[in-house]
């Protein structure tokens, strides 16, 4: 087999022998697959039931929701390009959003067909999280192209199939889009497959990048950036040129971002540092700003001379949208929002932890309540982890860690 794996039969005998509990020795099954069975094992994913997570919404919601989404402008692209050449190939070609939801499932018929028999269809969630080890799901946790063969899939009923997916990115911001992937028999399992589907990929984000420029409206392309959630502050020119911040400079660029209207001297003195600033210390500090990045702010009040984007703005829209793992993705460490003792900046990231918090904790969502106390933000949120254990079922082997973690905390903090 192109993609590494062991024969079928030493990979059905590993996982008969996972499923007893004894994990696959080394060589008898790829370690990516591997790592996969530990982690849908323990987050509960029932190996013999396949059952992919509904959308709580209408059809007619959905269909908004994908018509809306970025990849629907490339359809016919991925029509042209792989769905037209599928017929009498017994193998389908799905699009799936970020989070694993598949958006279109075309190709042949015949196939079609049958993948409704494990409801691979429409506005189910393949994520890992959601059906164990498979090709879309792997492809969005690894962010990489990923083959997944036969009795590799974690969930037996998936095990007659074969399936290559790769990750779709935003050619702009570089985050997850969503995933294509090609399911099928013989042919879905072939080096070919997984590289048509990356040459696919790389077709899609370079038609992306296309269609952001539009000659006759601002594009984002033209839009500086303000990256402020990495190890280091930088500004991103409108013409792709980035270029490293002060913390100060991010910290202004970010206050006036929040604040369109305006600030006056002593607001954005006092949003700045605790004791306040000199009204002579701010102008110094709008003035090195002027230098290094040009024009991009005016006086009387301060406020930006064009509008920009910024990696905090990316997580507050995934926040709105309730795309609540993207914002914690995006969010990471925090980077200088989280650093930062500016009073101002601080209540920036206060508000934006409660907007994220509230929606997660309130709509009870497993795969975002384990993402939260996975990351570095999230591992020490008692609410977060007392939420995972009141949601988890009785049976589920995560549950108790998430009851001994809220008790910890608790008791940590009500020291």
């Amino acid at each position: 087999m192109g993609n590494g794996a062991a024969s079928p039969l030493r990979v059905t005998r590993a996982y008969e022998a996972f499923l007893s509990g004894i994990v696959p020795a080394e060589g008898s099954v790829r370690a990516l697959v591997r790592d996969s069975w530990l982690r849908s094992r323990d987050r509960g994913v029932d190996p013999q039931k396949l059952r992919p997570q509904g959308e709580d919404v209408g059809e007619q919601d959905f269909r908004a929701y994908r018509d809306a989404h970025p990849l629907s402008s490339v359809r016919a692209l991925i029509q042209s390009l792989l769905i037209d050449d599928l017929d009498d190939s017994g193998a389908v070609v799905a699009v799936g959003d970020e989070r694993g939801r598949l958006l279109w499932v075309d190709g042949d018929r015949s196939a079609r067909s049958k993948v409704t028999g494990i409801n691979f269809v429409e506005g189910s969630v393949w994520s890992e999280t959601a059906v164990g080890t498979n090709a879309p799901g792997l492809a969005l946790a690894l962010d990489q192209g990923v083959q997944v063969v036969g009795p590799e899939h974690f969930a037996g009923p998936v095990q007659r199939w074969n399936c290559s997916a790769a990750p779709i990115h935003d050619p702009l911001t570089g985050g997850l889009l969503g995933v294509l992937d090609i399911t099928g028999g013989e042919v879905a399992s072939t080096p070919f497959a997984l590289t048509t589907v990356r040459s696919v990929v790389a077709a899609i984000e370079r038609e992306l990048a296309a269609k952001s420029i539009d000659l006759s409206t601002p594009t984002r392309s033209a839009v500086p950036r303000l990256e402020m959630l990495d190890d280091g502050p930088r500004w991103i020119t409108a013409d792709g040129l980035s270029r490293p911040l002060s913390p100060r400079h991010a910290e202004i660029l970010l206050l006036l971002a929040a604040y369109p209207q305006g600030l006056s001297t002593e607001q954005l003195a006092t949003k700045l540092a605790d004791d306040g600033l000199g009204a002579v210390t701010v102008r110094a500090e709008i003035s090195r700003l002027r230098r290094a990045l040009g024009d991009v702010v005016e006086s009387r009040p301060y406020r930006l001379t064009v509008a920009i984007e910024s990696d905090v703005g990316d997580t507050r829209s995934h926040i709105e949208k309730g795309e609540i793992i993207a914002a914690i993705r995006t969010l990471g460490r925090g980077g200088l929002l989280a650093e930062s003792f500016a009073p101002g900046v601080v209540e920036l990231f206060d508000e934006l932890l409660v907007d994220l918090r509230s929606r997660m904790v309130a709509a009870g969502d497993v795969p975002a309540l384990e993402e939260w106390v996975a990351s570095p933000l999230g591992r020490d949120d008692p609410t977060a982890w007392a939420q995972l254990a009141r949601t988890l079922p009785s049976s589920h082997p995560g549950r108790a860690r998430a009851v001994g973690r809220a008790r910890l905390l608790d008791r940590r903090f009500s020291r």
